[in-house]
């Protein structure tokens, strides 16, 4: 069942040197240690926050009670969770179930640690197909996933008001320009977004990359630069502040909530905080360029099966999977982690039927496309650093959005050959 794969031993190797400084991996967290049929399966994933005490940790258990075994959990967060599960597989103490951000499953999946969904027997035909694509190389499906989110425009009704712009209006670029030269001139801040110079800045920039027709094989096409030449504009106009180039997601939305800006973009994460703001909130999808809604980067983890040397260890790995991932489990883990949306029509409407107000996230991430779609898998995080560091040029304003993309292009294709 192992995929072999010639880069397998350098991304080991770098496992070792990244997990400098972090524990060791525990002597009883390998698979060796427990016994078919019984006994203790070992489940990793990257939800520290979550103690034994909690909901989530309990129903992991009440899973392997179903299967008959006892599930003995390990919660990292989400960076020492990758390369805590790349070394175990270089010492063959891989655990039974990894939950991982789904960037992170073709990471695993290139080495060869981890089962196919069809080597195990699982049906993975209900999962919305551009959620599963995160999880999928060359055709082949490692993952389940447990959930989504995404991102959407969050707008503050007060503001938009007193600007007279109707949300329903934006449906395209020059819509939602139009709306924030409005909101502008009415004395408030126009939008604010995450432009910071990591992944949090390649996902938010996504929706318009992709929403102008790029593809992230090409960054420096014509489309690419619209959507950077977009986001440059709203700063040089004043309508979105300078601090987009150095905002994370936490600090866009606590510029959304002082309660100036008519927009921002933030996710499905903000539900709660967005119900406790002191002015009226709204959501409306990402606008593509010219129309219709943008598709959106997807977060959010995936059940994940590495292989094991007994092999007869996978059909209870394979019902504690099938345990967490039925209806009722998609929907209770959604409602756990602030609104993970469920990755199945069944699963989305049955937590449409408890909170009819998470349909605008529904909507979006069936919309939503991964990061490693595409087939670009590993090669993704190689081309999203020169990405975020051509939007960084640009919004400071040290390159022109095309000369900053072109060098981001010749960067991605080095990286990537």
């Amino acid at each position: 069942m192992q995929r072999t794969n010639p880069r397998t031993v350098a991304i080991a190797g770098l496992a070792v040197l990244a997990m400098t400084g972090l524990a060791a991996c525990s002597s009883d967290s390998g698979s060796d240690d427990a016994s078919t049929g019984g006994g203790t399966y070992t489940w990793w994933d990257p939800y520290p926050q979550h103690d034994d005490s909690s909901d989530w940790a309990q129903r992991v258990k009440a899973c392997g009670e179903d299967a008959g075994v006892t599930v003995q959990r390990t919660a990292y967060d989400t960076t020492a969770l990758t390369n805590q599960a790349l070394l175990s597989a270089q010492e063959g103490t891989s655990p039974d179930v990894i939950l991982l951000d789904n960037p992170a499953v073709s990471t695993l999946a290139d080495t060869g640690m981890l089962n196919t969904t069809e080597d195990l027997g699982l049906d993975t035909s209900a999962i919305d197909a551009n959620l599963l694509a995160a999880g999928q190389i060359d055709g082949d499906t490692f993952g389940i996933p447990v959930g989504a989110n995404t991102l959407a425009l969050w707008y503050n009704g007060t503001v938009l008001t007193d600007a007279g712009v109707d949300p329903t209006s934006i449906t395209d670029w020059a819509s939602l320009t139009d709306a924030l030269a409005k909101i502008t001139a009415a004395g408030h801040k126009g939008i604010t977004f995450a432009g910071i110079g990591t992944e949090e800045g390649s996902f938010q920039f996504l929706p318009w990359f992709w929403g102008a027709g790029a593809d992230l094989r090409q960054l420096d096409s014509p489309e690419a630069v619209d959507a950077l030449t977009l986001w440059t504009d709203w700063v040089n106009q004043g309508y979105a502040p300078n601090s987009v180039i150095s905002n994370s997601q936490n600090t866009t939305w606590e510029e959304f909530l002082t309660g100036d800006f008519g927009f921002g973009l933030n996710g499905t994460w903000q539900i709660n905080s967005a119900a406790e703001a002191v002015f009226p909130t709204g959501v409306i999808q990402v606008p593509g360029k010219d129309g219709g809604v943008a598709p959106t980067p997807t977060g959010g983890e995936f059940l994940t099966v590495p292989v094991q040397k007994d092999e007869g260890r996978y059909d209870v790995t394979k019902q504690i999977v099938e345990c967490m991932t039925t209806t009722d489990g998609f929907v209770e883990t959604g409602n756990t982690f602030a609104y993970y949306i469920p990755p199945t029509e069944a699963g989305q409407e049955a937590i449409l039927a408890q909170n009819p107000d998470l349909e605008p996230w529904v909507a979006a991430v069936r919309t939503a496309k991964g990061r490693t779609s595409d087939d670009l898998g590993t090669d993704y995080p190689l081309i999203s650093e020169p990405l975020w560091t051509a939007v960084q040029e640009a919004l400071s304003g040290s390159a022109s959005p095309a000369d900053a993309l072109a060098k981001a292009q010749q960067t991605a294709e080095q990286e990537t050959d």
